[in-house]
């Protein structure tokens, strides 16, 4: 790897980052014992203590080992929004001594019943108004035995005026159903967990990620590797245990998980905790609690930005914002610069690197760029046949070394195979995304070698999609493809085949209808278009790269080229 990105290192930072040779709830513990009375969590102006959060954590981990029968290294569903609880249940699972697998609340039951499944989980936390689409797993043949039902309601325990959406404010209902335990009676027990015995090289969390084919699959991170985002992000931002964080980007993603969740528990500072994205609740918060940080995508400063309302708050506490997903926009950026004086500053990771591998220097950002490597990252730009390194302006496929890198996909040898190469002794992950890297060392997203689309920042693949349209009966063939739109950058398109007979009985909008109905809405379809065939190649593979191609040139009037190399 070039060392020209060295020139412009954030000034007083070393090199080399000495991570903690800790599990992850020793930062709990530490926080607990340093700010005991300071607030770790605000939600709707309720807040949680770090000795709070600490005992919480313990009494859940307690309950987990002796009535669920968690075992060391068990993998336990965590399936909720962001909340107190989520952030409780995932500290409480890995003081069990068990693996975090965070899933995304939007998932319906077809989509949970592949993680239960395949990450062999027994037990999940799962919220209240999402208990529907998890019951039916309950006692099914390698489904979930225990369900801890939490309502968000339980942490509003003091008056406020901000705006609380109808599902976090409904009450608590009790829930007669097999298997399932409220959370307040869990708590309720006060049970005393067994020893920790999990170290740094034990597994601690696993998101799941789709890749190009087949199912999602688990990305298996030890605690050191967790360390490693979360311990990075707060000393390359030079933050503090007096900083406040806003806490609004899904936690069951890596970015907000690392960067919103752990990294402030890390140095003991202020987490204020958004459900879900409101624009105005956001500015709220910002004046209310003087959020220092705040990580965003694209999509939410640019909602957060055209609030006509927003010159009435004071949100001058603002010191960094900051994110990643997909480039922002360059007049977005510099309304975000008129307005508070500072630069959107973006940076690169995937799942299976528990978010940042790249992150531009704060004292030195570039627009609509990934960034440099961060803290003993080797990452290379490389030919992505004969994996030769490239020089800077050629197009290639990022490939990363680092300390956060996964140890591989779980129960699954062959993608984790196809995944990794060596270069130069060292074990690269083939990240599967075509950049550059200017004089400078920085890198620029060019395409993506998979087949990912970015709907919102949220990553939509297209076989998974694919694989569940075949459910509809109307359906021969489908291939999935991304699409221009205004707002979400891009959208999900499906180009599909009817079987003989349903012509004229099935509607383009019917499908579109039933696919929301059947999987997550970021990941439906938007789009449909009804088409007589499917171009293949000579080995009856679907050709997605031209339907893709097409579609590009459709958006911007040119003509699409002929059909290129089978994807």
């Amino acid at each position: 790897m070039s060392d020209r990105h060295l020139a412009h290192w954030p000034p007083g930072l070393p090199r080399h980052l000495t991570l903690p040779q800790t599990h992850l709830f020793h930062n709990a513990q530490v926080s607990a014992a340093r700010y005991p009375d300071k607030p770790y969590l605000v939600f709707y102006d309720t807040q949680v203590t770090f000795r709070q959060f600490e005992q919480q954590a313990e009494q859940i981990a307690g309950y987990l080992q002796q009535h669920c029968g968690v075992k060391a290294g068990d993998r336990v569903l965590l399936y909720m929004q962001n909340s107190p609880q989520w952030i409780l249940a995932f500290y409480g699972i890995l003081r069990a001594n068990a693996v975090v697998v965070p899933v995304n609340p939007m998932n319906l039951t077809d989509e949970l019943r592949h993680y239960v499944h395949d990450s062999g989980a027994t037990v999940a936390f799962v919220a209240q108004d999402l208990h529907a689409h998890a019951q039916p797993l309950v006692g099914e043949a390698g489904g979930l035995q225990h369900v801890v039902v939490a309502a968000y309601s339980d942490y509003l325990q003091v008056p406020t005026d901000l705006p609380v959406p109808a599902f976090v404010s409904a009450p608590r209902q009790a829930i007669d159903a097999p298997g399932v335990t409220l959370w307040t009676d869990m708590l309720a027990r006060q049970c005393v967990p067994g020893p920790l015995t999990a170290g740094p090289d034990d597994l601690c969390v696993m998101p799941y990620t789709s890749g190009t084919t087949g199912h999602p699959k688990g990305c298996m991170h030890t605690h050191r590797s967790a360390m490693s985002t979360l311990v990075g992000g707060a000393q390359w931002f030079a933050r503090t245990q007096d900083s406040t964080y806003l806490a609004v980007l899904p936690l069951f993603h890596v970015t907000g998980l690392s960067g919103s969740m752990n990294g402030p528990l890390f140095i003991g500072a202020t987490v204020v905790v958004l459900p879900r994205w409101d624009r105005d609740a956001a500015a709220q918060l910002m004046q209310r609690y003087r959020i220092s940080i705040w990580q965003a995508i694209s999509t939410m400063v640019v909602d957060f930005l055209a609030n006509p309302r927003l010159g009435e708050y004071d949100i001058s506490s603002l010191q960094a914002v900051r994110g990643g997903g997909a480039a922002m926009p360059k007049a977005v950026a510099q309304r975000l610069r008129e307005l508070t004086g500072l630069e959107y500053v973006e940076g690169y990771g995937m799942s299976e690197t528990m978010a940042a591998t790249h992150i531009n220097p704060p004292h030195r950002p570039k627009p609509q760029c990934l960034g440099i490597p961060v803290f003993d990252v080797d990452a290379r730009v490389v030919d992505p046949v004969t994996l030769a390194e490239l020089p800077p302006g050629e197009t290639g496929e990022i490939v990363v070394h680092g300390p956060q890198v996964m140890q591989g996909y779980w129960n699954n040898p062959q993608a984790t195979a196809d995944s990794f190469i060596t270069l130069d002794g060292k074990r690269f992950l083939r990240t599967g995304d075509l950049a550059q890297v200017d004089e400078d060392g920085y890198f620029f997203m060019v395409d993506r070698l998979k087949r990912m689309i970015n709907a919102s920042g949220y990553k939509v693949w297209p076989a998974e999609v694919e694989a569940m349209m075949y459910a509809h009966p109307a359906i021969l063939e489908v291939c999935v493809i991304a699409a221009q739109d205004e707002k979400r950058g891009e959208t999900v398109k499906a180009v599909v085949v009817l079987r003989d007979g349903y012509q004229g009985q099935v509607t383009e909008q019917d499908v579109i209808d039933w696919s929301h109905q059947h999987m997550a809405a970021y990941k439906s379809p938007r789009i449909v278009q009804f088409v007589g065939s499917l171009p293949k190649s000579g080995t009856g593979k679907v050709q997605w790269r031209e339907l893709q191609d097409r579609e590009r040139a459709a958006a911007s009037g040119a003509t699409a080229p002929a059909a290129g190399i089978a994807g």
